[in-house]
């Protein structure tokens, strides 16, 4: 089982070593951080998440409830009160040999919990690489649906990748997770 938990200052070094190369930090961030992540762009990165009072950004480390160790990072943010929508973004399964194991679905089957039943958001979406069928392939058995195509809309190198943006309503998050009746 995969639970979340705040990501901190103390897990810059673990996310630093799995974002190893290029490629892998513009699939995972987009062009928020330029390559090599360094702790200063972390540091900004954390400030201010995290708050109930203030929910704007959500950032969380995935732990191994049965071993405890740190698996993934995941966030959630863009979040609007007023919308009652948030975005799921920078999803990653952190060592490469753990990856196909379901912690994609755990980690975000427990994002969405959190975003669903404790923030109360009507809507959820991502957007992720068309190229990533592992991603894809997750995130469908989550609940998502593909709601969109954003065609050529990050350059890599010689060449351009294409978005697929998803969504899941909380009617449909609910329906694929009734609520347990109180003894």
């Amino acid at each position: 089982m995969i639970t979340l938990e705040p990501f901190t200052a103390a897990d810059f070094t673990q996310l630093m070593e799995w974002v190893d190369d290029e490629r892998l930090m513009k699939e995972w961030s987009g062009s928020m951080f330029s390559y090599p992540l360094t702790e200063a762009g972390l540091t900004w990165y954390v400030e201010g998440s995290n708050d109930l009072n203030d929910p704007n950004v959500f950032i969380y480390k995935a732990v191994d409830s049965k071993t405890g160790v740190t698996v993934g990072h995941i966030s959630l943010g863009g979040i609007s009160q007023r919308d009652r929508a948030g975005r799921i973004t920078r999803v990653l399964v952190g060592n490469t040999t753990e990856r196909r194991r379901g912690i994609c679905q755990g980690m975000v089957k427990a994002l969405l919990r959190i975003g669903f039943e404790d923030l109360k958001l009507h809507r959820i979406s991502l957007g992720v690489y068309d190229f990533n069928h592992p991603a894809i392939n997750c995130y469908l058995k989550c609940g998502f649906q593909q709601e969109g195509v954003m065609r050529d809309v990050v350059r890599h190198g010689d060449g351009y990748w294409t978005l697929i943006e998803m969504g899941i309503l909380e009617d449909e998050w609910r329906a694929l997770h009734p609520a347990t009746p109180a003894a």
